[in-house]
């Protein structure tokens, strides 16, 4: 079958104009429209320079075929999730490449509820009907577009995640990379005992930064600087649709996503003992012991946001982590978030009464890891049979990828969806010697 280039396994994504246009993304609204027998759908964007004449476009189809828009302006991704719960509608579409190259743009889908819409969940399906020429004809009455603000209700639909009383006025460097989070900074602002310290705080198209992306080493210095200039207490970095974001302790030190699973984990079960949290399987071992120690039950799933949001309503999970910094919440329509996560990071220093420094030391020292080394290969699926076969008197699992386990260290091994890459992740327990040189030995297997 012909493909769309743009069309992904989560999303649409590409290239303007010579991948995703104008053209396309009407066609995409129409069809979705009716597709899913829309009465009204939400829409938004970020801060992208096609982003607004894409908008246009999107709400077009969906309006051409009788349904009404929602459409939310700038906003984060996180947003278009609960605006589709809050307002009832039968879609949510969010206008973003995240963390891609400003040339870059896409759609993020989801159904009503704010159930994820991927490639095998319906988005194939709308590719076929583009293929085909089956575009809906136009509605004898034309939708409306409706410019909605949901920037309060958002705001405080958050506060049922935190208690701003626990919170320590802390002094947090924020850093929103001139993406969207900088105007829901500002609102929550108000709400929090904190003192902001705003790096690239003004939404801004060009990117005069650099793209919003803290997983770079590069972008990660000026909120580094700032933190150690200011003194300041924790530093917190989005990517550009704000549904991730990173921290940093007051020593300026970057952290691996993976521990920010276990310290969310810890968080949650303060208050929610007996919850299951739902976890990817690259690393493993510190978000276990955590969830153990706190009263909570693990439940392993696929790498990947459909699969992480299937799993946790299938178990009904009040929180699910990646160590890519994807952050899910049931009552947050079991959605990511990058908001959550530094509000209820603010409230663990609090309450524990300790720097994210000390948090966070203790599982690093627990368990050491590798962090996601990405190696560029062109047969993966030969590496992987290889490296099966050579370790295989550890404990195999298949779930996401290779995943062998010993007494005293684990690695996960899997193929990019979407790259020639196998991406690769080493743990152990308390001996960061051993991490270190079995990740030589697996790199050196992978890239020779």
């Amino acid at each position: 079958m012909d493909r769309i280039p743009s069309f992904k396994a989560y999303d649409i994504r590409g290239k303007v104009p010579s991948d995703l246009n104008s053209e396309l993304v009407y066609k995409v609204g129409k069809v979705l429209a009716e597709y899913l027998n829309c009465k009204t759908v939400v829409i938004g964007r970020d801060v992208r320079e096609s982003s607004p004449e894409l908008s246009k476009a999107l709400a077009n189809g969906i309006t051409d075929c009788g349904s009404d828009v929602f459409d939310l302006g700038l906003c984060g991704t996180e947003m278009i999730y609960f605006g589709t719960q809050f307002l009832g509608s039968d879609a949510g579409v969010m206008i973003t490449a995240s963390h891609n190259p400003p040339e870059y743009n896409g759609l993020k889908f989801v159904k009503k509820g704010s159930v994820p819409l991927g490639y095998d969940s319906g988005l194939n399906e709308i590719e076929s009907l583009i293929l085909k020429n089956k575009t809906p004809s136009n509605a004898h009455v034309k939708g409306r577009v409706i410019p909605t603000d949901l920037m309060n209700e958002f705001i405080k639909n958050l506060s049922k995640f935190y208690d701003a009383s626990k919170i320590k006025p802390y002094k947090v460097v924020v850093n929103a990379g001139n993406g969207c989070v900088g105007p829901a900074l500002d609102q929550l602002e108000k709400n929090l005992p904190i003192e902001m310290i705003k790096l690239f705080h003004e939404p801004d198209s060009k990117f005069p930064n650099g793209v919003p992306n803290p997983l770079l080493p590069e972008n990660r210095k000026p909120t580094i600087d700032a933190l150690k200039e200011h003194k300041a207490d924790l530093g917190v970095a989005w990517d550009g649709d704000y549904d991730r974001c990173f921290f940093f302790d007051e020593q300026g030190n970057f952290i691996e996503g993976y521990y920010i699973v276990g310290l969310l984990a810890k968080s949650i079960l303060k208050h929610n003992r007996g919850e299951r949290i739902v976890h990817d399987p690259r690393l493993t071992w510190n978000t276990i012991e955590i969830v153990e120690k706190s009263g909570g039950k693990t439940v392993v799933s696929k790498s990947g946001h459909a699969f992480i949001k299937q799993k946790m309503r299938e178990v009904n999970s009040i929180y699910g982590g990646e160590m890519s910094a994807h952050h899910y919440f049931r009552d947050n329509c079991f959605s990511d978030s990058g908001l959550i996560p530094f509000l209820l990071v603010l409230q663990l220093m609090s309450e524990e009464n300790a720097k994210l420094s000390e948090l966070v030391g203790k599982m690093v020292k627990a368990y050491p890891c590798s962090g996601e080394i990405n190696s560029t290969v062109s047969n993966g699926e030969e590496k992987i049979k290889v490296i099966k076969e050579k370790y295989k008197d550890g404990i195999i699992d298949e779930l996401d990828g290779l995943s062998v386990e010993f007494t005293e260290w684990r690695f996960n091994i899997r193929m990019s969806n979407t790259e020639p890459l196998i991406r690769l992740n080493v743990e152990s327990r308390q001996d960061e010697n051993l991490m270190r040189k079995k990740t030589e030995e697996l790199l050196k297997l992978i890239r020779n």
